[in-house]
Order: C-alpha cells, then sequence, then structure tokens
C-alpha cells in the first residue's frame, strides 16, 4: 500500500493516539494504523475510530496515569 500524501510505503503498526479534550490530554496506546514509513501519515480504519471514540467519551478508568511538565514561552 501507498500512502495518499507523498507515495511512501505504509505498513501496519500499534501507535500512541494523543488527543486534547475536555482541557486534558489523553494517552490512547496500542492503537493500530497504517502508518506512512517517509512522512509518518497515519491512517485508522473506522471501526479503530469508532473503538479510540467509545474509549475517550466513556470517560473509563484509565489504565494508568502520568504526569506532564508545562513550560511557558510568553514574553
Amino acid at each position: 500500500m501507498k500512502c495518499d500524501l507523498c507515495g511512501g510505503k505504509v505498513i501496519e503498526k500499534k501507535v500512541s493516539y494523543i488527543l486534547f479534550y475536555e482541557g486534558h490530554w489523553v494517552i490512547v496506546e496500542n492503537v493500530p494504523a497504517s502508518v506512512c514509513q517517509q512522512c509518518g501519515e497515519r491512517l485508522f480504519a473506522p471501526k479503530v475510530v469508532e473503538e479510540l471514540q467509545n474509549t475517550i467519551w466513556s470517560k473509563q478508568s484509565p489504565v494508568k496515569k502520568i504526569e506532564t511538565p508545562v513550560f511557558d514561552l510568553a514574553y
């Protein structure tokens, strides 16, 4: 399979999906995706998108939480 954006080779792999939702960062790990080896474009099957939405919107308890430092470069 070739990437629609750059024509690079696309491979299947597991990725982390990161989203800012309702004032918080949400990370979903081990998400199946088609990833271009050249430009990094990630494509998700409709079923995977539906699972992501259900997981995030259901507000189920996460398997773990992490603390993230935040920096501000405002002058």
